[in-house]
């Protein structure tokens, strides 16, 4: 017999305290998106004429960072505030490691006739510099999304789901797009300082808009984990504090 989700009501200090059968399938999808779209995309400035739109301007990453929000989003409506707090510090943990290695890497001395140093260098050299901002701009605007959303889940009563994950992606997404690009490309040499402050704003735009196109995956995938995990968490006593594990 089909076990039922717990009641609204069945919420206790901090994060549920039991095994799930998806919960790790859903930390590693957030992690590798983070960490690839962090590393491979955000220095490259892409020039698209779009529908509706006409020609715009954003970093490559754009198209696929804000799918660590939609995870971001599904891990806080299913499991609360404090699990999707432990998976945005895997990500952080994660990135850190990636950076470490790719500086570590680049600084070892390269085989005689081997050609792609340069090129190495080129991808990887700037890397510590992306991601310091990146990790800052990911805790500030990850922590600001799932509290937003887990605030707006107590405020509607579990409610409008569409609303909760597109003002929570409106206000994170703001707070990361703020602080990564200037403290990233800002009179790197990478990127043109005339166009940080455009990729911030198309940047922000942008993840907002694929959030909200993905609303409907975001239903579908968050109705699953509910009925097969039995959890739909309600954060009515969880202690917000970001830097608890």
């Amino acid at each position: 017999m089909n076990k039922k989700p717990r009641p609204a009501g069945d919420a206790t200090q901090g994060a549920p305290r039991r095994d799930y059968r998806y919960f790790d399938l859903v930390m590693v999808g957030f992690v590798a998106v983070y960490v690839c779209s962090n590393l491979i995309g955000p220095a490259k400035a892409v020039r698209m004429d779009l529908p509706l739109i006409g020609t715009a301007t954003f970093g490559a990453a754009v198209l696929f960072f804000p799918i660590t929000y939609i995870f971001g989003d599904i891990l806080t409506e299913v499991y609360g505030y404090a699990k999707a707090r432990r998976v945005i510090w895997a990500g952080f943990a994660a990135m850190a490691f990636a950076a470490f290695m790719a500086w570590v890497v680049v600084q070892l001395p390269p085989a005689p006739g081997w050609p792609h140093q340069a090129a190495y260098e080129v991808a990887f050299g700037n890397t510590w510099r992306i991601v310091l901002a990146s990790l800052v701009a990911y805790s500030c605007g990850e922590f600001v999304n799932a509290f937003v959303l887990a605030k707006m889940k107590l405020a509607t009563r579990g409610r409008h789901l569409w609303a909760r994950t597109i003002g929570s992606t409106v206000a994170g997404q703001g707070v990361d797009s703020l602080l990564f690009y200037p403290l990233a490309f800002w009179n790197s040499g990478i990127i043109p300082n005339e166009l940080v402050a455009q990729l911030m704003l198309s940047q922000w735009i942008a993840k907002t808009l694929i959030e909200a196109a993905f609303t409907p995956i975001t239903y579908q995938v968050v109705g699953f984990l509910k009925r097969a995990e039995h959890e739909d968490w309600y954060d009515r006593e969880t202690d917000f504090n970001p830097f608890r594990l």
